[in-house]
């Protein structure tokens, strides 16, 4: 899991890719960080998948308060990955979605480690363009999918219990 620590990054590429192969058509898709805090998270995704990548630059009025996003890369004609460590109330992935929208992508999915999913996030997600939020089970979904049909869970079990019997 993505535990915030640059040494480890890219644990969470398992799960990502397996999903990604099974549901995605790969050749057609190019992975988006969200911000210029992932982009090492979304190039190394790219990297494992041999496909291209985007990041959005995020420039805030105040904390809290994106005054607008401006994206780094094309994703015309492609289906959209954002890749994220964690989304809360997902005002970010719901900008970037209805940008990289926009700026032509077919289809727009997000994948993130941690759904923490507070607040307005449902109907963010809900309202956003998304095709799909997958979200591991690191957190418990159940009420989460109930309420919206958007979103799939990516069970990270077994991952763990490895790592847990490796160490």
């Amino acid at each position: 899991m993505d535990l915030h620590a640059s040494q480890i990054q890219g644990f969470f590429d398992v799960p990502v890719d397996k999903w990604m192969r099974d549901n995605l058509p790969i050749e057609d898709c190019i992975i988006v960080s969200p911000d210029a805090g992932g982009a090492k998270r979304a190039t190394s995704i790219a990297d494992k998948l041999n496909v291209d990548f985007a990041l959005f630059h995020k420039e805030r009025k105040k904390a809290q308060e994106i005054a607008r996003m401006v994206l780094v890369g094309s994703v015309k004609g492609k289906i959209a990955v954002l890749v994220d460590d964690m989304a809360d109330t997902c005002g970010t992935l719901g900008l970037a979605s209805k940008r990289l929208l926009e700026e032509g992508a077919t289809k727009v999915y997000a994948i993130v480690t941690h759904g923490i999913l507070s607040g307005p996030a449902l109907q963010v997600i809900q309202d956003s363009g998304l095709e799909k939020l997958v979200v591991t089970n690191t957190i418990p979904q159940q009420q989460n999918c109930e309420a919206c049909d958007k979103i799939e869970v990516v069970d990270v079990s077994l991952v763990l219990a490895e790592v847990i019997r490796r160490r």
